[in-house]
């Protein structure tokens, strides 16, 4: 099976490879406004597929292994073996002119930066620091699957709402935003605030409310807060899911936490 070849913080590989994950029985077209590491898209191999986010980056990188897999290969073996502190710095500061070296440098800072994260300042620039892990290319990488898995999909880079507009009677619309609550709270929801705000979840539930009543079926994931539950109640059921927390720096500080999982139509 076609496993996501990019680490994402708040990726969903460990829903994927759980049951708690509902979803129809059969759907025609897959949805995905969010990104990210697709590990639902690829867990679920749908055979039409809508797949967008607003970081172009990301977006540019999904196509360039659609499009170009062996080539982007070549380049990732090319920092695989130049990969060190100093060159880590060095690629992270530098702005290539060509699509696919620009994806190489996305997904050699993505697998070697620390914990997958993916931040950038306030000028755009990413700024994450050098991770512990300094495998480039994996055993198991397998670009030529990945670009035939992704044929099946159009790949977008726009805001979330014109993609969830989409969502109809026949779609599976599975919606994973950046959590943000309404009193923001600290660590990476506090960071995600400057990207998400809590007026783009209010406009999120009401997109994801009119998908609901074109008839999509949909999941939508998010901080498991009361302020995030009172924003779904009166539009998707609502669960409570278990997941163990890896955005600590140290292992020893991770441990349970939980997420809201919202669903309707399913």
């Amino acid at each position: 099976m076609t496993e996501p070849f990019l680490k994402w913080a708040g990726g969903k590989r460990w829903l994927a490879n759980s049951n708690q994950l509902p979803r129809p029985a059969t759907f025609e077209r897959y949805i995905e406004p969010f990104l990210g590491g697709a590990a639902i898209f690829f867990h679920l191999r749908p055979e039409q597929a809508i797949l967008s986010d607003i970081n172009s980056e990301l977006i540019e990188l999904y196509c360039v292994i659609r499009d170009h897999p062996e080539d982007l290969m070549g380049l990732m073996r090319t920092h695989h073996d130049a990969h060190s502190q100093d060159y880590y710095y060095e690629v992270r500061a530098s702005i290539p002119e060509a699509a696919i070296e620009r994806a190489a440098r996305t997904m050699y800072l993505n697998r070697t930066c620390w914990n997958g994260l993916y931040r950038v300042n306030l000028k755009g620039v990413f700024n994450v620091p050098i991770g512990t892990k300094s495998t480039v290319v994996f055993d198991h990488d397998d670009f030529a699957g990945i670009s035939e898995r992704l044929r099946a999909a159009e790949i977008r880079c726009c805001d979330f709402e014109e993609t969830v507009s989409e969502a109809q009677q026949g779609d599976f619309l599975f919606v994973d935003p950046p959590y943000t609550v309404r009193h923001n709270m600290n660590g990476f929801i506090k960071y995600n605030e400057n990207l998400f705000s809590w007026n783009d979840q209010i406009r999120l539930r009401d997109a994801v409310a009119d998908a609901i009543e074109r008839g999509a079926a949909v999941v939508v994931t998010n901080a498991d807060h009361d302020s995030v539950r009172e924003l779904y109640e009166d539009v998707c059921d609502y669960r409570s899911v278990a997941r163990a927390s890896v955005l600590a720096s140290e292992t020893a500080r991770r441990g349970q936490t939980t997420e809201a999982l919202f669903s309707a139509n399913i």
